[in-house]
């Protein structure tokens, strides 16, 4: 079974698929874990809610005042340690996921 599942992980129909599911996790675990979602003061839908509302609010709100006033694209994060020492010893590097799509 899990030979199967792996030579699936290797298609392109899978890649793109994930590719969304990647972008969604890393917006969720930013909401959960960098502002506070995880736990809850309140009980039930009707008072939880307005909470996750005003979260969510407030992360598009840092997202954007994050961003370059001029609208030109953000500048690229700065390699990662491992992605230096990759780079140091002539290792390759896969192909990111961002462009599996393209």
């Amino acid at each position: 079974m899990q030979v199967r599942v792996r030579t699936e992980q290797q298609t392109p129909e899978w890649k793109a698929r994930y590719t969304v599911r990647s972008g969604i996790e890393g917006t969720i675990d930013e909401f959960a874990h960098g502002h506070g979602m995880c736990r809850c003061r309140y009980r039930g839908q009707p008072k939880a809610h307005p909470k996750h509302v005003l979260r969510a609010i407030a992360v598009n709100i840092e997202r954007l005042s994050g961003r370059p006033v001029t609208g030109e694209a953000p500048s690229p994060r700065p390699p990662t340690a491992f992605r230096t020492f990759l780079d140091e010893n002539d290792v390759a590097r896969p192909k990111s996921w961002r462009t599996l799509g393209t």
